[in-house]
């Protein structure tokens, strides 16, 4: 992780950790992978820069278009409008699909909300299929996804 990464906080279940010492829970850091890592574009998406990003195995995957990361990255020269926290909101949906598929969770529920001028916050419930509901509260995705690119 970039060093822009280490001083953020993240809120799991009501207790806020700094992100480079979250808890040692699988989940945790799948989601935090599945929302972080930039995923690779889409043909139609517009750039901020040049490159498409996205991981190289995503290439050869092992289930039809499956991809790993989210396209949040593809906000890093958008203003912080509400079409923008909108597609920021669909975004993470798209990243976190995958634990429906593949049966880790039954639900997943994502918020996103602007704070103040440059703060974009976010809360995602995933509903496990067992177990109690896992709740990660980001309270400045904005500055993750302004460092993107």
């Amino acid at each position: 992780m970039s060093d822009y990464f280490q001083d953020a906080d993240i809120t799991v279940d009501g207790v806020t950790y700094t992100l480079g010492m979250q808890p040692e829970e699988d989940l945790v850091r799948a989601v935090i992978i599945s929302l972080f890592s930039w995923r690779r574009a889409l043909p139609d998406d517009e750039l901020p820069g040049d490159d498409r990003h996205g991981w190289w195995g995503d290439t050869f995957p092992n289930v039809a278009n499956d991809r790993i990361g989210s396209r949040l990255w593809l906000l890093a020269r958008a203003k912080l409008t509400t079409q923008t926290i909108l597609r920021a909101r669909e975004y993470a949906v798209e990243a976190l699909q995958w634990l429906i598929e593949d049966g880790v969770a039954t639900r997943i529920d994502v918020t996103a909300e602007r704070q103040g001028l440059n703060t974009l916050a976010m809360k995602c419930t995933i509903y496990r299929a067992s177990g109690a509901p896992l709740d990660l509260r980001f309270a400045d995705v904005w500055r993750f996804i302004a460092n993107a690119i």
